[in-house]
């Protein structure tokens, strides 16, 4: 593990470093510095003005630092002379309680503190469409069961094999590459790591695969409905809980037998509580796994072109069963199915560990478990929460849930419920077309 970047800039070549944050919002700010000036940087951090940036913040405000944490660096295999490095946001000597980074960091000490360790892995869904974004970048990709096209994917094979490369190169594990279930869509996957790491390397792909699409003349995006008519992306969430972090790990403590609905597929007490944490805290949490206006066009969406959205809408568990936003897939893990390509890297793996506490620690029950096609049947079950309808929804049921916004820290939530409130209605003031060409002549 890399603790002196400047020993690591000599060792590797490397010239500058992308100190780098994200914002509430998801948005990835860095600055380039020096490989000569980095001792400084590590010692004291690189300004910013919060202001600049989707942080609750004002121009009065102090300069913001964000302090490289080197055991993230990554040299970038497209540019090795430089190398990207996360930082953690610190005013005045004291940790920025909104930045994300921070709040998943804490988060991830408080799980420690009781003996728990979150690893996650994401699928993260992406499209590739001509530069300007109006349209999937493959004239010939209009399949109506794309899904795992292999001429499509060959097609798109210069793109997709540049990064699977670097992945490799980096030491990800990447294990398989897809067409996806829309036109014009990819998936990568990679192996499953402490829940940091992931957030990290979700944040650093989404840098990655935007810099090698516009290095081929394309624009990859992760929005979660770029395409009407289509399936969105998803970033489905795989999670399971360890007695020690990395390497040193032995046991998961999600697997065991459980009782009678949970231990069948192989969840254990732990699991079962945590899953009980997701499933009491869904209607708030999706405020963070799908954070934008257009997020609510994929979860609540009608049937795509391919026959299914393959997004949820409420709020139930299941086995090996995609339709809805929970499936237990094997023992000692289930994947979270809820969140889109909008979410924020490292608020995402803080809501699912902020949750999941929340069930171990008051023993939450997941509730019943269906064994339904969802999407055919789920009229059929009456009493599952619904999922939020859109933004604002979200926003409330989060404002209301004050367990969760405790967990995640009254200051981030406060700031983060400011900051979506103000994107809410900068969206309902906007002058549409479809107001014109509906009530022009009521």
């Amino acid at each position: 593990m890399t603790t002196d970047l400047a020993a690591f800039a000599q060792e590797n070549g490397v010239k500058y470093f992308m100190i780098s944050f994200t914002d509430l919002f998801g948005g990835q700010r860095a600055k380039l510095v020096p490989a000569q000036a980095i001792s400084d940087m590590q010692e004291d951090g690189a300004g910013f003005a919060g202001f600049a940036t989707w942080l609750d913040m004002t121009p009065a405000h102090p300069d913001m630092l964000a302090v490289p944490d080197p055991s993230s660096v990554i040299q970038l295999p497209w540019k090795p002379e430089v190398a990207w490095v996360a930082g953690n946001c610190v005013m005045e000597g004291k940790d920025v309680a909104q930045a994300p980074r921070n709040v998943l960091r804490r988060l991830i000490d408080e799980a420690a503190d009781e003996g728990l360790h979150v690893k996650t892995g994401i699928e993260a869904e992406f499209f590739l469409l001509t530069p300007d974004g109006e349209q999937i970048s493959d004239p010939f990709d209009t399949a109506e069961k794309p899904c795992y096209d292999q001429q499509a994917v060959m097609r798109r094979y210069d793109v997709v094999r540049e990064i699977c490369d670097y992945m490799l190169e980096l030491g990800w594990g990447p294990y398989q590459n897809d067409h996806e279930d829309a036109n014009g869509q990819f998936e990568m996957n990679w192996e499953f790591d402490d829940a940091l790491k992931t957030a990290d390397k979700h944040s650093f792909f989404k840098f990655m695969t935007k810099s090698v699409a516009e290095k081929h003349g394309l624009r990859a995006s992760f929005m979660p409905k770029p395409v009407e008519g289509l399936t969105g992306n998803g970033c489905h969430a795989h999670i399971s809980v360890w007695d020690a972090p990395g390497d040193a790990a032995k046991t998961n403590v999600f697997a065991g037998e459980g009782d009678g609905q949970t231990g069948e597929v192989g969840l254990g007490e732990q699991g079962k509580h945590f899953l009980g944490g997701i499933m009491k805290h869904a209607s708030a949490l999706a405020a963070i796994t799908n954070p934008t206006v257009n997020s609510y066009k994929r979860i609540n969406a009608p049937r795509t072109m391919s026959g299914a959205t393959w997004a949820p809408n409420t709020v139930t568990w299941t086995g090996n069963n995609r339709t809805h936003m929970v499936r237990v897939p094997g023992p000692g893990r289930f994947e979270l199915r809820l969140p889109d390509g909008a979410t924020n890297p490292y608020l995402l793996q803080s809501v699912i560990i902020a949750a999941g506490l929340s069930g171990i620690r008051s023993k939450a029950d997941p509730g019943p478990r269906y064994d339904i096609d969802m999407y055919a049947e789920g009229h059929t079950v009456k009493d599952a929460p619904k999922l939020p309808l859109n933004m604002l929804d979200a926003l409330r049921d989060y404002d209301a849930d004050e367990e969760l916004k405790s967990m995640m820290g009254e200051e981030f939530s406060s700031a983060f419920l400011k900051m979506k409130r103000q994107e809410w209605d900068s969206f309902v003031s906007h002058f549409s077309r479809w107001e014109k060409e509906n009530t022009l002549d009521i």
